[in-house]
């Protein structure tokens, strides 16, 4: 189980690592946006060094309309376990994103009045 924080507006941050092709853990603050269906998101500019494989694109709905996404086969490391799944890449990406498909697999206690955000 990870434990993560909570920024000034109420933001979900959880410290992840994503794992460059030739194994690199680069440890990233990521936020978990329950709105967005996949696992990941990143801006494109971030992409750069991780030399991920590509494996498609795809449109999906966001607040700003329909967008095109380019899928990436990533690798991230969460809670000490290292997964591989498909990334959405795209402009206009402020944060990383981790997305609802995480809670499929992870359970999400987000508890304000106690201070306690965790994710395992």
């Amino acid at each position: 189980m990870i434990e993560g924080y909570f920024g000034e507006n109420g933001q979900l941050f959880f410290e992840i690592e994503l794992v460059t092709n030739d194994g690199l853990n680069l440890p990233v603050d990521a936020l978990f946006d329950t709105g967005f269906a996949g696992f990941m998101a990143i801006n494109t500019q971030d992409l750069d060094g991780l030399e991920w494989l590509y494996s498609g694109e795809e449109m999906l709905r966001t607040a700003k309309g329909e967008s095109k996404f380019q899928i990436y086969l990533g690798q991230v490391i969460l809670d000490g376990k290292q997964y591989q799944i498909p990334v959405n890449v795209g402009k206009g990406i402020n944060e990383v994103l981790l997305g609802s498909e995480w809670l499929k697999l992870l359970r999400l206690v987000v508890d304000f009045p106690e201070n306690i955000l965790t994710l395992g």
